[in-house]
């Protein structure tokens, strides 16, 4: 196990990053990744999920058109698309997909590798690209690559006074 102390402070500094260089992530790295996302926890154990990995330069371009704030996807290497499968957990779908997608870009850090949550993506037209089934829900699209130029600053965040509140 790793001593406590030391998670936290690998937690505490983990960064989104929005700057790759061009560089490819090679298989392995993204293999431990996506083994990463498979061992998340799910609701009852049901694994509603898919993960697509994206190399096609040309489609990595057409997403990163399709992410509002998240032009930068198109210098990353490799992209992995989480998809939740709804007809085999409906109604924890999104949590589930939501843990696999934190292990993922936890795991990518401990590479050494950037990434990004994207959050504002036009989804529809996203899975129309990707041929994601009418039925299923594409979470986000996560790009991965080897981190240029500075690590971000670590940003502000609120005191536990400030978000702690004990019931007894």
């Amino acid at each position: 196990m790793i001593e406590p102390e030391i998670f936290l402070n690998f937690l505490k500094q983990r960064r989104s990053i929005r700057s790759f260089q061009e560089k490819k992530v090679p298989d392995k790295e993204i293999n431990m990744i996506l083994e990463a996302g498979q061992w998340a926890p799910s609701a009852s154990n049901h694994q509603p999920w898919e993960f697509l990995v994206i190399r096609n330069k040309d489609i990595i371009i057409k997403l990163s058109n399709l992410a509002r704030y998240g032009h930068f996807i198109k210098e990353s290497s490799v992209l992995i698309a989480i998809v939740g499968k709804i007809q085999e957990n409906p109604k924890w779908y999104v949590q589930d997909t939501s843990l696999a997608s934190m292990n993922m870009m936890l795991m990518a850090w401990h590479l050494n590798i950037g990434t990004c949550w994207i959050g504002s993506l036009d989804r529809e037209k996203a899975k129309e690209l990707l041929k994601i089934k009418e039925g299923d829900f594409l979470l986000t699209i996560l790009p991965f690559g080897y981190i240029k130029g500075d690590i971000p600053k670590k940003t502000y965040r609120k005191s536990l006074k400030e978000i702690i509140h004990e019931i007894n």
